[in-house]
C-alpha cells in the first residue's frame, strides 16, 4: 500500500480543512513538503515522486488562493477540486507515456521485470484505473456540492473514490501474473 502514502497530504488537507481551508491547504503543503524533501534526501527517483511534486505545487497554489480569498467560493469546492488535480496529473503521466504508478511499482519490483510489457501494461490500467476513479469522483464532488448535499454524502464519496482503486491495485498485478505465468506453460 506504499500508493496510499502519496495521498497522505490530501488527507491531512481533508482532516484539516474542518478547521478552515486555508488551513487544511497548509497541512497540505506542511506535509507534501515534508514527504518530498524526505525521500528526495533517501535517494528517491524523481519518476517515483510525480505525485508528491504535483502534490507539493498543488498545495501551493492552493493555500496562496486561501489565505489570500478566505471568502473565495472556491473553498466550497476543496475536495472536487483536488480529486480534479490528481486526476489531470493521473491523465498527464498517461499522456506522456509515464503512468505516474510505475515509479512506485519500481521501489516493490526487482529491476528485471520493470522493462518487460506485463510490467508495463500492470501501470497504465492501474494509473488509468486511478485516474479514472479521481475524475468520477470529482464530478461527483462538484455535484454534491453544487445540491448541498452535505459531509454526509461527500466523504462516502472520497473514501470511494480512494477505496476502490486501492483495492484494484492491490490485486491486479497478482492477477495479471498469474495469468501470464499460466500462459507461459
Amino acid at each position: 500500500m506504499n500508493y496510499m502514502r502519496g495521498f497522505a497530504s490530501w488527507i491531512a488537507f481533508a482532516i484539516v480543512s474542518s478547521a478552515g481551508w486555508q488551513w487544511g491547504a497548509l497541512a497540505g503543503l506542511v506535509t507534501g513538503a515534508v514527504l518530498l524533501i524526505k525521500d528526495c534526501k533517501a535517494g528517491v527517483a524523481a519518476e517515483s515522486l510525480i505525485m508528491e511534486s504535483s502534490t507539493v505545487c498543488y498545495f501551493v497554489a492552493l493555500t496562496a488562493v486561501a489565505f489570500a480569498l478566505p471568502q473565495s467560493e472556491l473553498r466550497h469546492y476543496g475536495g472536487s477540486m483536488s480529486l480534479g488535480w490528481l486526476a489531470l496529473t493521473a491523465w498527464a503521466t498517461l499522456a506522456v507515456d509515464r503512468p505516474f504508478t510505475t515509479g512506485i511499482a519500481k521501489r516493490q519490483a526487482p529491476p528485471a521485470v520493470w522493462e518487460t510489457p506485463v510490467f508495463r501494461r500492470i501501470n497504465v490500467v492501474i494509473t488509468s484505473v486511478w485516474a479514472a476513479a479521481f475524475t468520477v469522483t470529482a464530478a461527483v464532488l462538484a455535484l454534491v456540492t453544487v445540491e448541498g448535499l452535505g459531509n454526509e454524502v461527500s466523504v462516502p464519496v472520497q473514501v470511494a473514490g480512494f477505496v476502490l482503486p486501492a483495492l484494484f491495485t492491490a490485486r491486479y498485478p497478482e492477477r495479471i501474473r498469474a495469468r501470464f505465468l499460466q500462459a507461459a506453460r
